[in-house]
């Protein structure tokens, strides 16, 4: 690691394979926190290529836990973390909305490592068990729609650094790549993003799959559509940007999304969206959110179609009776 971290340091940048055999050996134990967290500060301090982000990706795929749902056309809903912005558990939220509309969904997801209350936590506050279980899992995307990908269990590296993303508290290069390796391999993914670079990367990445996608960034910084802000929208057809009454009827307040201070605080919220109990500003950013996923899909002749859709989801309980569905099978 000390000659990988001298090369880094000339502000040189790694080869696909490098990158590839870096993380491979991180997950393997072969360096000690220091080294791993030196390594992982570097990129904090200079921007990622595509590249190297290849070749972190091609290691963790590789080391995944392999998962077998069946032949379901799936779609993730995910964005990087680390805007720093603490919303609610929007994305998580979105899923379960989207799997009461009928659309299968595989959620990929971990703790917060920069944020208060991650996927994984709420998830883990509401009674859901992780597992990486293949039947488990296939029965829960059978009979609720939905199931729930924790990556500690399914990559390797991603346990090894896990307390030292958890001590530096910033966003890591491990926030870009989380949307990349879900061992679900859904058909379709929406992807939100903290700024305009990683847009184009995850632009570039994602047109090389073939799979429908869509990528959405909150102009004000937000990896998720917040109805703060414009959004900008790219899918493989193409680029726009969408105001906040296009695409939730309303603009809306930061402090209206907030997503408490504990964990908590954070299901209690999640708990009352997702029970019909949200308040207007909160059930317009889920529903905006849910709504550009299904149209994703490519299920809805029109984004308006696909919001119909969303909004029937939570106010018929078909959401919540998601969510009910999935615990009670724990």
């Amino acid at each position: 690691m000390k000659k990988i971290l001298q090369y880094l340091f000339e502000h040189k940048t790694l080869s696909r394979l490098q990158a590839k055999e870096t993380l491979v050996n991180m997950s393997n134990g072969c360096y000690n926190d220091s080294e791993m967290a030196a390594f992982i500060t570097v990129f904090l301090m200079r921007s990622i290529t595509i590249d190297e982000l290849q070749g972190f990706r091609d290691a963790l795929l590789e080391l995944c836990v392999k998962v077998d749902l069946g032949t379901y056309q799936t779609i993730d809903i995910v964005g990087t973390g680390g805007d720093g912005k603490n919303t609610f558990n929007i994305s998580t939220l979105a899923c379960f909305i989207v799997a009461g509309a009928g659309q299968k969904v595989t959620k990929h997801g971990n703790y917060g490592a920069s944020s208060v209350s991650g996927a994984s936590n709420v998830m883990e506050q509401l009674g859901y068990k992780h597992k990486n279980d293949s039947a488990a899992l296939r029965k829960e995307l059978e009979e609720a729609n939905i199931c729930f990908l924790h990556a500690p269990l399914f990559h390797p590296a991603l346990k090894a650094v896990g307390p030292i993303r958890k001590n530096l508290g910033v966003r890591t290069f491990f926030n870009m790549l989380g949307p990349m390796v879900n061992p679900a391999a859904p058909a379709y993914q929406l992807v939100g993003v903290y700024n305009l670079e990683m847009a184009r990367i995850y632009n570039y990445l994602l047109q090389q799959t073939g799979n429908p996608f869509t990528i959405i960034h909150s102009l004000d910084g937000y990896d998720e559509i917040s109805l703060t802000n414009d959004t900008k929208i790219i899918t493989q057809h193409g680029e726009q940007i969408a105001t906040a009454e296009q695409l939730g009827k309303r603009t809306v307040t930061q402090e209206s999304i907030y997503g408490g201070e504990t964990v908590t605080e954070a299901a209690t919220i999640f708990t009352n969206i997702i029970k019909g109990q949200g308040t207007f500003a909160q059930n317009a950013v889920v529903l905006a959110n849910a709504a550009m996923a299904l149209h994703c899909t490519g299920s809805y002749a029109s984004y308006n179609e696909a919001y119909q859709a969303a909004v029937t989801s939570l106010d018929s309980g078909k959401a919540y009776h998601a969510l009910q569905t999935l615990i009670s099978l724990q």
